[in-house]
């Protein structure tokens, strides 16, 4: 089986499906299979991405993370440019750097 992402949409699907969207594509691109559907803890990901508007990440983003945290997620990323949250390790978005991003997740799921 595929490494699995669990992807996290917050908000009503006008705050979040271009972000989901892109983070799913980028996670298949280097064939992690993007989870959305059902719990994190029924989705056998270890890994989370937060989608979601930079307007609901300011409200939400640090206690969902830290939510997913004691969910037992080892990385937890948001789609969308960088900021300011202690409890996310990553930010995807268009112009970073994917290969090293898809390269640092499957080394920590254990894919060589």
């Amino acid at each position: 089986s595929r490494p699995r992402i669990f992807l996290a949409a917050l908000g009503p699907a006008a705050a979040h499906t271009a972000r989901l969207t892109f983070a799913s594509n980028l996670f298949q691109a280097g064939g992690i299979e993007p989870v959305t559907g059902g719990t994190f803890a029924e989705s056998g990901a270890t890994e989370v991405c937060l989608c979601s508007s930079d307007a609901l990440y300011e409200e939400q983003a640090e206690s969902v993370a830290a939510e997913f945290r004691s969910a037992g997620a080892a990385q937890v990323f948001i789609a969308g440019r960088p900021g300011q949250y202690t409890d996310v390790d990553a930010y995807v978005f268009a112009g970073c750097d994917a290969v090293a991003v898809l390269s640092a997740t499957l080394d920590r799921m254990g894919v060589s």
